[in-house]
């Protein structure tokens, strides 16, 4: 930092273990070195330019890095061997420095401070230990590391805990004087939940073995707000004790902050974007506990609610970090938004709001969510609009709890920045939402309600998938034949999402007018046939199961003729007897595949109370079990649920299915 006025005593280095020479103006006239210089490079000329003070070959280097550090005002290091002209003990050969060079103003003018750090000893050690190059590169890092920060403070710590800042900013980076000693005073400044850290970690090093001191920490600056600062020490060892603690602490909030920013957007942009609760689960669990202390996210209606009056808002995820507690359930967190959370999503910026440790506004949020900031001792809540194709989709609420400062303006515009990386996550989530709303409303259109039959019962359910990708492919269809001939069917279609549900209609209505129009008594078989050459023929769909059946009531019972295209076969329930299925002797194929294939008929009565039942592949399917164990499952369930009402029964049958595959039923039950 640029000083404005002289501060620098250079006098103060007179005992500094380390070396320091200063030097004015342009020319970089040396005006001052201490003891320590002197023993490492001997005598030099007061006043003389640097050209001529160090006129060595050397030098040349050294001098083009004063001459920068006095051009910009940068401060600057670097490590560099060099002979030594001065009377420091050691074998003959090359010495190794650390120089760091650091734009100052004392009563001699504006200057260049330069702090040289003899690291000979550790080098020539660590060669003679393990005798690589890689060894020496470690020990000069280490030193170069500690005069690194010379541009911000340098702080010497004694024995008797008393604390000398030697190069000045302390005050000018907190607002408050330097401290002499490391008290609860100096303490106030560090970051609540920095202190107890901080404190611990330097009482390791204090009775650990010597060894460099690193630490990370917030500090509250001048400003009101808090920064990331790194702190190094190194203990200075005379006759094997340490004797004092030399170290340097500078000002790292920009590189934290790009660390953190890069590991934030990492890991929302790696959130999966098929399910949009998931993709704000996501987006909620990256900001936690890095950037706030818990996140919520509440959904908007479709079209973000900026042309209703009233916007409702549902909390869809939400999380928080350890310690805090327990977040509600996400069920009944539907809520009417007041004016704050109105005024973000039409201006769509950011909200901060400031409060006092638990006592959150009515009405921003939903009441339990109100509960649960007052219960976490909320102090501040931020909302933060989510915006995809200039449509605002959800808003985050993140609160800050307990010792946690407000967040500063920067804090606030990288959480901005986080949750709208989510934005090709979310774009695929909504794509994929709308595209199940459609599916459902194409396929619920054309699953119409079973007919009344005199003198028997039906009941039809139809359930969705609860994955998206699933969506489309079932169907089932109840309707009578001009000659009175009852007509149920059930299939399932290759494909999903709209393609499916599309092919479905499709199907769905040639069977009816095959069915419906055939203009001679047809079996099931015959119209199947039919149905196949046709769906081959105009390429409806790549592959279609299908089982059909008529019913019709005769003095007997009421006789079944059926047809299956490679359907799962159908199920009967006798009122009075163990559920089994009605398999043919072999399977037909299922239709586009081979539409010159002959198909097979199957005949049965049935009589009052028994149920036969038609359905698809999800009942019996899943992922974790075979298609046998699923059937005995089902076939099971049937048995035992067998003295309930049809419409009971089918409720109670879908339950046995795979909610991640579409579930088709259709059941049927004769009363007389």
């Amino acid at each position: 930092m640029d000083a404005v006025e002289p501060k620098l005593v250079p006098e103060v280095f007179d005992t500094a273990v380390v070396s320091v020479a200063l030097l004015r103006g342009p020319e970089h006239r040396l005006v001052y070195y201490n003891d320590a210089f002197r023993r490492l490079f001997g005598p030099r000329t007061i006043d003389a330019p640097a050209a001529e003070a160090f006129a060595d070959e050397q030098a040349a280097p050294f001098i083009t890095l004063l001459d920068q550090v006095y051009e910009d005002g940068l401060a600057r290091q670097v490590t560099s061997p060099r002979a030594s002209a001065g009377t420091a003990p050691g074998a003959p050969g090359p010495r190794y420095f650390v120089y760091s060079c650091t734009s100052v103003a004392s009563r001699h003018g504006r200057g260049v401070l330069v702090v040289a750090v003899d690291t000979t000893t550790e080098v020539v050690a660590a060669e003679r230990a393990e005798e690589l190059s890689q060894q020496r590169q470690q020990a000069l890092e280490r030193y170069e590391a500690l005069v690194s920060a010379v541009s911000q403070m340098v702080w010497l710590l004694r024995p008797d805990g008393s604390m000398t800042e030697l190069v000045e900013g302390w005050e000018d980076f907190t607002g408050s004087p330097w401290r002499p000693v490391m008290d609860q005073g100096w303490l106030e400044l560090i970051h609540p939940r920095d202190t107890a850290r901080l404190v611990q970690a330097w009482a390791d090093a204090v009775a650990g073995p010597p060894a460099m001191f690193e630490a990370t920490f917030r500090v509250l600056t001048a400003s009101g707000e808090y920064r990331h600062v790194r702190s190094r020490a190194v203990p200075v060892l005379r006759e094997g004790r340490v004797a004092e603690w030399i170290g340097a602490t500078a000002d790292m909030e920009d590189e934290w902050r790009a660390r953190l920013r890069e590991r934030l957007l990492a890991r929302v942009s790696a959130a999966p974007g098929q399910h949009l609760r998931g993709v704000f689960a996501a987006m909620a669990e990256a900001v936690v506990p890095d950037l706030t202390d818990a996140c919520a996210v509440f959904r908007l209606p479709d079209g973000d609610g900026q042309a209703a009056e009233d916007v409702i808002a549902t909390r869809v995820a939400s999380a928080a970090r350890p310690g805090l507690p327990a977040l509600p359930a996400l069920h009944s967190q539907s809520y009417r938004v007041g004016p704050v959370a109105r005024e973000v999503i039409d201006s769509r910026l950011p909200r901060l709001l400031t409060f006092a440790a638990g006592h959150p506004p009515d009405g921003v949020l939903p009441d339990v969510s109100v509960r649960w900031l007052a219960a976490a001792e909320a102090t501040s809540l931020v909302l933060v609009p989510i915006v995809v194709d200039s449509a605002v989709v959800a808003f985050a609420a993140a609160a800050g709890c307990g010792d946690s400062p407000p967040p500063s303006a920067a804090d606030i515009a990288l959480l901005t920045e986080v949750l709208q990386q989510a934005q090709k996550a979310l774009r695929d989530a909504l794509e994929h939402q709308h595209t199940r709303r459609m599916a459902l409303i194409l396929q619920r259109a054309q699953l119409t309600p079973a007919p009344s039959v005199p003198g028997a019962d039906v009941a039809a359910r139809y359930q969705p998938a609860s994955t998206t990708a699933e969506i489309g492919g079932d169907w089932y269809d109840a309707f009578f034949l001009p000659d009175g001939t009852l007509a149920l069917a059930i299939g399932d279609i290759a494909g999903h999402d709209l393609t499916a549900a599309t092919a479905m209609g499709q199907l769905r209505s040639m069977l009816r007018a095959l069915a419906y129009n055939s203009n001679r008594p047809a079996t099931p078989a015959d119209i199947l046939a039919q149905l196949d050459r046709a769906a081959e023929g105009l390429d409806v769909a790549p592959f279609v199961t299908i089982v059909l059946v008529h019913l019709v009531l005769r003095a007997d019972g009421w006789h079944a003729v059926w047809a299956n295209a490679g359907h799962p076969p159908p199920l009967l329930i006798p009122a009075d007897g163990p559920a089994r299925y009605l398999a043919g002797r072999r399977a037909d194929l299922p239709l586009c595949v081979d539409p010159d294939t002959g198909r097979s008929v199957h005949r049965r009565t049935f009589g009052a109370g028994d149920t036969l039942l038609l359905y698809t592949d999800g009942l019996v399917e899943t992922p974790e079990a075979g298609l046998t164990e699923g059937l005995d499952r089902l076939a099971a369930t049937a048995t035992a649920a067998r003295h309930l009402p049809v419409e009971e029964l089918c409720d109670e049958l879908r339950r046995v299915g795979d909610r991640r595959d579409d579930i088709a039923l259709l059941a049927f039950r004769p009363r007389i």
